[in-house]
């Protein structure tokens, strides 16, 4: 209907077969195709006939329009009838929506109008002081009426608390209970209600009557009765519909007016009629592609187009003739006539190979004939081939820029765009870098290259094979590329001396092979020289053209990107691991309280953060850390050896677990803040530590984490247990202390600490990766070598995303044989009974040479002792790879190493004690300190 508005069919006019064909204006046909248009004019079925009075044309009389519009068999007839019952709903819809809406405001004002005139009349002044007299009625009523009259209400009513009528507009209802809802009044709040009343339905509102103190006393009630409120729609429903009727005309009016100029405009046709004449157009606009015939049943020709009129050479004057007659070729007349359906049928006309598809145009209900569509194929096979071949080399690039961006070797990277390329663009491609590439370092300007990558539809080609050394003669095509920073193209190598001169017995069997045509692309990235790609025909005879170089450079551009991250991520890669094995631990210090073995596994993806280490103490104990930087390469590489810098430092001071790391939350803090000024530097934050002191003379183990996994614990029966060690924040976050947890460890028990790599990944949670563990870990009499090796057996995933740490340390006990320990009184005299118990003590364990020296050592540690200190005095003496001297005493102050001038009476006693020991030391502890020295055994 729309396209029909838009048109002016007044200007169309039937063709012999009864199909109507619309004509553009004669400036719109010149305009667009020229002299062709008025060809076509003069053909027919563009050519109109006007009708009208001048030519006895019909007229369309206003009568007669609404006449046939009212019938309903046209097209207006039926619009007109649609339009009239639209309209007509539209009407009655918003008359009833008005006097809905006009019920609803009068039943809303009739709500407001009673309890306004309840609560007036509730608070005006004398109403509460009548209810108190001996007659409420007598002073009520006249007042409730003549209030009711003016106020347009149906009753006010007066009542007390018990809802007993004091007025009412029939007096007979005076003294009656009131009909209603007084509950909410008698509470202190006004309401509107709808209900039965005495004198009918009615809205009526209830008001409480309050005393000054707040209390009820009375209440009013006034209300209109449904009829009345009824009766203000019901004087505004004449209005409503007369507006409705007028508007109901008007509509009617111009909707008769819109269906005449339709009816002009369609010429009386009926719906079939343009239901046919539409589905001609629709057929032909669905099958037109250039050239576009109709042909009529009796096979002669009823529309041609300029592009039939071109491809078939017609003549001007083909409306109506037989298609027989045309002078077309036997085979294509004979198709049109038919009206056979044919689809893509090849035909030969003069010089053209013409694609035809031909249709019927009756299948649904439409005039017998046939459409047929016209397509050069000359022209597209030619445009199709281009296309193809485009379509391939953007395939290419885009398999290209897929594939090659998926490793980050540089080796592996050259072979993808060795194997990309072969066979949809070269027979043959060879890659040849600088070694220094392979290596991630920055390449020089050297001719020299090693061949890296080949790939051909056979192996036997022979090309330098991958791995060879090639020394490049600058005119070679790759020594011309690689100074000149361009592709360079050989399309006949049997004519390019330059290439043959490379090496001559090589040239020639490359030729006798087949390979005639080279493209030799410089790997470049800005001013980066990579290496070169060869790209070798054999198969296709013609060379390589411009479009192929082109294409050629554009696929190892993309290449080139990728081969310089992969260079990059190479050197960045070997730093890391340079880096990270300087700041891991060579080799395990000596020690006797535990025998340890360790693994450390790098992520395949790069280098980690994850550390461990072995702390020798004082007084034989040892300290085991494992800690885990999160991120990988070279700032969490570097950051691990800070770490582990610090631990050692911090671990000097012989501090309990807790105070470390409490040093080192504070340190990685540190970093943090001084790191966060500069641009793209992560924090820390994410560092995780645990850190365990074990002592072989009480077998306690003494351990505290942050944010690390607990340790686990295989007792000597075998049996796996994970101790609860009080978590802690990961390193960095600062505000929350550390907790320690004591272990007495059995000997021979064995003590695992490791890193979350090794039980939790992308496959598998911690809680799986901890019962796995678990039963890795179980059983007797196994090493810590055997453990460390049955652990990763059983937990090592296929794909490493993550670094491992894994420490296995087997506890050993200290004899009661190899320790000595004595009470000392707070005496000078005492001194001298300590030499003798240790010269004694000495004597036992084979090593009286070392009694003068260790009695010297005791002698000026417990003086001093008995000195500055007040409590008990505690001497030990422990033999273990060194001999230990200990002190212990209630002081918490640490004695210091000073020069004593020739004048001092003293000053020179622990100089003494640090020339004869190899190390002395302080260490403090809840009730006081110890002080320490050690000698090497003889």
């Amino acid at each position: 209907m729309v396209r029909l508005l838009g048109r002016s069919w007044a200007e169309s006019t039937p063709s012999p077969n009864g199909l109507r064909t619309r004509r553009r204006p004669d400036s719109a046909r010149r305009s667009h195709n020229g002299p062709r248009d008025e060809q076509r004019a003069r053909r027919g079925p563009y050519r109109r006939r006007e009708r009208g009075p001048d030519d006895g044309g019909p007229r369309w009389a206003p009568a007669a329009a609404l006449r046939s519009a009212l019938s309903g068999r046209s097209v207006a007839g039926q619009v007109f009838v649609l339009q009239v019952v639209i309209v007509l709903l539209l009407v009655v819809a918003a008359v009833v929506a008005l006097v809905l809406q006009v019920r609803h405001d009068s039943a809303q004002e009739a709500r407001n109008r009673s309890l306004a005139v309840a609560e007036t009349f509730a608070n005006a002044p004398g109403t509460r002081e009548a209810l108190r007299g001996s007659d409420p009625t007598a002073v009520l009523q006249p007042r409730a009426e003549a209030a009711r009259e003016q106020s347009e209400v149906d009753f006010i009513v007066v009542m007390n608390t018990d809802g007993i009528r004091y007025t009412h507009p029939k007096p007979d209802r005076i003294g009656k209970r009131f009909v209603g809802n007084i509950e909410p009044a008698l509470a202190g709040r006004s309401i509107t209600e709808e209900i039965e009343g005495t004198i009918g339905p009615l809205v009526q509102a209830v008001v409480p009557i309050k005393a000054p103190d707040g209390s009820v006393v009375g209440l009013v009630s006034a209300g209109i009765t449904t009829a009345n409120v009824g009766g203000v729609a019901d004087r505004q429903l004449p209005l409503l519909l007369g507006a409705a009727a007028a508007a109901l005309a008007l509509a009617t009016a111009g909707t008769a007016l819109v269906s005449r100029r339709l009816l002009r405009q369609t010429g009386g046709l009926g719906p079939y009629e343009m239901t046919r004449m539409y589905e001609h157009h629709d057929a032909v606009l669905h099958a037109v592609r250039e050239g576009v015939i109709i042909v009529s049943g009796e096979g002669r020709m009823l529309l041609a187009n300029d592009e039939a009129h071109r491809l078939l050479d017609l003549p001007d004057d083909v409306d109506g003739r037989h298609v027989l007659d045309l002078g077309l070729d036997s085979d294509t007349a004979e198709l049109m006539a038919s009206g056979r359906v044919a689809t893509d049928e090849v035909h030969l006309v003069g010089d053209r190979l013409l694609a035809i598809n031909q249709r019927p145009t009756d299948r649904q209900g439409g005039p017998p004939g046939s459409v047929a569509t016209l397509r050069d194929s000359t022209e597209l096979r030619a445009l199709s081939g281009r296309a193809e071949v485009a379509r391939e080399r953007l395939k290419l690039l885009y398999d290209a820029g897929v594939g090659l961006g998926t490793s980050l070797d540089v080796t592996r990277t050259a072979e993808a765009l060795a194997e990309v390329a072969v066979p949809r663009f070269a027979d043959f491609v060879t890659v040849d870098l600088v070694d220094a590439v392979l290596g991630g370092e920055e390449p020089d300007t050297a001719t020299d290259l090693r061949r890296t990558a080949f790939s051909g539809i056979r192996n036997d080609a022979p090309l330098f094979p991958v791995g060879e050394q090639i020394s490049f003669v600058p005119s070679s095509p790759q020594a011309r590329s690689l100074s000149t920073g361009k592709a360079v193209v050989e399309p006949d190598l049997t004519d390019a001396p330059g290439w043959l001169a490379q090496d001559l017995d090589r040239s020639a069997q490359v030729l006798e092979y087949g390979i005639h045509s080279l493209i030799t692309v410089p790997l470049r990235v800005g001013g980066l020289v990579m290496g070169v790609a060869n790209f070798w025909r054999s198969q296709k005879p013609e060379p390589f053209d411009t479009e192929e170089v082109a294409l050629a450079e554009e696929l190892v551009a993309r290449a080139a990107v990728s081969m310089d991250n992969a260079r990059r991520y190479t050197r960045e890669h070997a730093m890391a691991e340079t880096l990270q094995r300087s700041l891991l631990p060579r080799n395990l210090p000596e020690q006797s309280a535990l025998d340890v073995a360790y693994r450390y596994l790098p992520a395949q993806a790069g280098v980690g953060g994850d550390w461990f280490d072995v702390l020798p103490l004082p007084g034989a104990r040892v300290a085991l850390v494992v800690g885990d930087v999160v991120g990988h390469g070279l700032h969490a590489a570097a950051t691990m050896g800070r770490l582990r810098t610090a631990v050692h430092n911090f671990s000097a001071l012989d501090l309990p677990p807790d105070e470390l790391l409490g040093l080192l939350d504070e340190l990685v803090a540190r970093i943090d803040q001084d790191e966060a000024a500069e641009a793209g530097r992560a924090p820390v934050t994410g560092a995780t530590c645990l850190y365990a002191i074990y002592d072989p003379s009480t077998r306690r183990c003494t351990v505290a984490r942050a944010g690390h996994p607990q340790p686990a614990l295989v007792g000597p029966d075998g049996r796996v247990e994970f101790p609860e060690v009080p978590p802690g924040p990961p390193l960095g976050l600062g505000g929350l202390p550390f907790e320690t947890a004591d272990l007495e460890l059995a000997e021979d028990s064995r003590l695992v600490l490791f890193t979350d790599g090794l039980v939790e990944d992308r496959e598998r949670d911690i809680d799986a990766g901890l019962e796995q563990l678990r039963t890795a870990l179980a059983g007797a009499d196994r090493s810590p070598e055997d453990t460390c090796r049955a652990v990763l057996d059983a937990m090592l995933p296929a794909r490493q995303s993550d670094d491992i740490a894994l420490i296995v340390a087997r506890t050993r006990a200290l004899g009661a044989d190899r320790i000595a320990d004595w009470q000392v009184p707070s005496d000078p005299a005492a001194v001298a009974e300590v030499r003798s118990s240790v010269a004694r003590q000495l004597a036992e364990w084979g090593l009286d040479e070392m009694a003068f020296t260790t009695e010297l050592v005791l002698s000026e540690l417990v003086t001093n002792a008995i000195r500055y200190s007040s409590g008990p005095i505690r001497v030990r003496l422990v033999r273990d790879r060194s001999l230990i001297c200990e002190v212990f005493d209630n002081s918490s102050t640490s004695p210091h190493l000073r020069y004593a001038a020739t004048t001092d009476e003293g000053g020179r006693g622990l100089f003494l004690v640090a020339q004869i020991a190899e190390r002395w030391g302080t260490r403090y502890t809840l009730s006081g300190k110890i002080i320490w020295a050690e000698q090497a055994l003889p």
